[in-house]
Order: C-alpha cells, then sequence, then structure tokens
C-alpha cells in the first residue's frame, strides 16, 4: 500500500484517495440526475396547481444543507484514512445519506398533500351535498 503525503500534511493512501474520489464522482451523478430534476419537478407542480400540492422550501433547503455538510464530511473522512476499507464504508455510508436527501423532497410533497387531501375532503363532501340536493 501506497502511501503520499498531501499539502495539508495528511498522511492518506492512494486507495483511500480513489475511493473518495469515486464517492464524489456518484453524489455529483445523483445531484445532477435524480435530485435537481426531482425538486424541479416538484416545485413546478406546485406553481401549476397554485400551491394544491404543497412544497416545503425551506425544510427542503435546510436538509439540503445538512446533507451537503455531511456527505463532505464523510468524503474528506474517507480521503483522510489509512485504511482502503474504512475508506470504502465511509463513501458507501455518504452516497446512502445522498440518496436519502434525495428522497426527502418527494417524502415531504407527499405527506402534505396527504395532509392538504384531509383538509379538503370536508369541502368537497359539503360541495357534493349542495350539489345533489338541487336534483
Amino acid at each position: 500500500m501506497t502511501r503520499f503525503s498531501t499539502d495539508a500534511g495528511l498522511v492518506t493512501s492512494r486507495r483511500s484517495a480513489t475511493a473518495a474520489a469515486v464517492g464524489a464522482g456518484l453524489i455529483v451523478m445523483i445531484a445532477l440526475v435524480l435530485y435537481l430534476p426531482l425538486v424541479g419537478f416538484l416545485a413546478g407542480a406546485t406553481a401549476s396547481t397554485a400551491g394544491l400540492i404543497p412544497f416545503p422550501t425551506l425544510s427542503v433547503g435546510l436538509v439540503t444543507v445538512f446533507g451537503a455538510v455531511v456527505v463532505l464530511g464523510l468524503l474528506a473522512l474517507a480521503a483522510t484514512r489509512r485504511r482502503s476499507g474504512v475508506a470504502w464504508v465511509l463513501v458507501v455510508v455518504a452516497i446512502l445519506a445522498a440518496l436519502g436527501v434525495t428522497a426527502f423532497p418527494l417524502v415531504a410533497v407527499v405527506l402534505g398533500s396527504a395532509q392538504r387531501v384531509g383538509e379538503i375532503g370536508p369541502v368537497v363532501s359539503s360541495l357534493w351535498q349542495q350539489v345533489s340536493g338541487l336534483f
């Protein structure tokens, strides 16, 4: 196992640096192929329905920032490990965290929509009673 010294003085292995680089590439792919299109679609659905489908912008933003910090921290830890096995485990955990951050907007919109249906239900039933009373 070849070791090299970085500018910061940390001793790491090339295998660990490779693991971190592969993990960073996969996480960028997750962000570009999954996260951004999903958030764009959900925000567009909210805009096109005039807010009937709620999009929790603040919570999605906070989870995204928190997730990015966690993922970057895990990748930094992976890059600075001496053992490549530990680095690969950290990379897998970072990828799982990125997938969790990607799934959060969908779960938040689904839960918000389900709550909205509970609020709209009584209105729809009263309208139905009024319309059915006319016939």
